[in-house]
């Protein structure tokens, strides 16, 4: 059983004309890191917080969402409670919003156990500190005693990672908890993660927009736009031969490791927004493939293509899955990152 399952998730706002969420189904085991990339405003942030019940006010919810096998769709606050205190755990984009800038790192620390668990102070405290030192901070006893306006926006991010680990998760959410730290930083705090993830056994679910990022530190990718999962596969398989031309765009708009850098060709358009909706392909108005009369009219089912680079008896959680009408004529190809994010002349 996996331990966070989406199976057909729907999320739709009375005043939009598309849902938030359309139909999301992905699965995290124990012990695995899934990243779900796409641009700003595709769902993602929407998508982790419904794995802790937390839905838009007012909105229509389909589908099923299962954390350790709870249903949190209708779930009443008792069950939420329950997987919020002891199952799950998420850390946030912006630490500093996320700390009380009033209270002492400490007091952030152990009021949950306090609070919740029953724990006396001494004891949290105890917790505490073992915590800040898992998580890298050189003089935890100091940092307790601090202010969140004391610490640098590492070192907070240290904290909240700390914070997310009170309850002893097995299931920890991050949404985009590296934007905002510079390169070596991010670096830093995604190896912690990573380690504390392989320690504890926990599946890691990463929020990012940096599809580079998730391949490095994730073993599968689910690709998001306009609400929908449009491709998900291994990182190795998404990241050397894409078969959506938007996850192809998203490759070819990213400056290169290694070789020359040259000029990078971003994603023609804008994304689409929740006042628009299209009644064939969402990505349809942005690929440079598509194809009239079929792309524009038919949206496209996620299924496996008829070509899997990975059969499914050895992917971990099942085949490849892409939702393209053209996706065995053109995807699959190393070189098509470049030639799916080539600017229209209206772009240039």
């Amino acid at each position: 059983m996996p331990l966070l399952e989406f199976n057909d998730l729907s999320v739709a706002l009375p005043a939009m004309a598309r849902p938030i969420l359309d139909g999301v189904s992905l699965t995290v085991a124990a012990g695995e890191a899934v990243a779900l990339v796409g641009e700003s405003g595709s769902g993602k942030s929407v998508t982790a917080r419904a794995a802790l019940g937390l839905f838009p006010a007012g909105a229509a919810i389909g589908g099923h969402v299962r954390v350790d096998g709870a249903e949190l769709v209708g779930a009443d606050a008792g069950r939420l409670r329950e997987v919020r205190t002891g199952k799950a755990s998420m850390i946030f984009q912006d630490p500093r919003a996320g700390i009380n800038p009033v209270r002492r790192v400490g007091d952030f620390l152990t009021e949950s156990l306090r609070l919740t668990g029953g724990w006396s102070k001494a004891r949290a405290n105890a917790r505490a500190l073992e915590l800040l030192t898992a998580v890298g901070l050189p003089d935890p006893a100091r940092h307790l005693r601090q202010y969140p306006h004391e610490l640098s926006g590492g070192m907070l991010q240290r904290v909240m990672i700390a914070g997310a680990l009170t309850a002893e998760p097995r299931l920890l959410l991050c949404d985009e908890p590296t934007t905002a730290l510079d390169v070596t930083t991010q670096a830093e705090i995604m190896a912690i993660l990573r380690r504390l993830q392989r320690e504890r056994g926990l599946g890691l679910l990463l929020i990012t927009h940096d599809i580079d990022l998730a391949a490095a530190t994730c073993d599968r990718i689910y690709v998001m736009y306009a609400g929908r999962i449009v491709e998900t596969g291994t990182a190795t398989e998404l990241l050397t031969a894409p078969r959506h031309p938007y996850t192809a765009g998203l490759l070819g708009s990213t400056p290169p490791l290694d070789g020359p850098l040259g000029r990078l060709t971003p994603i023609r358009g804008v994304p689409m927004g929740l006042l628009e909706s299209a009644p064939g392909c969402s990505f349809a108005a942005r690929c440079p493939h598509a194809r009239p009369g079929v792309c524009d009219r038919t949206a496209p089912d996620l299924a496996p293509p008829a070509t899997a680079r990975i059969p499914a008896s050895t992917a971990r959680s099942g085949p490849a899955l892409v939702a393209c009408h053209l996706a065995d004529e053109i995807g699959g190809r190393p070189a098509m990152a470049a030639v799916c994010a080539a600017p229209s002349e209206e772009d240039r």
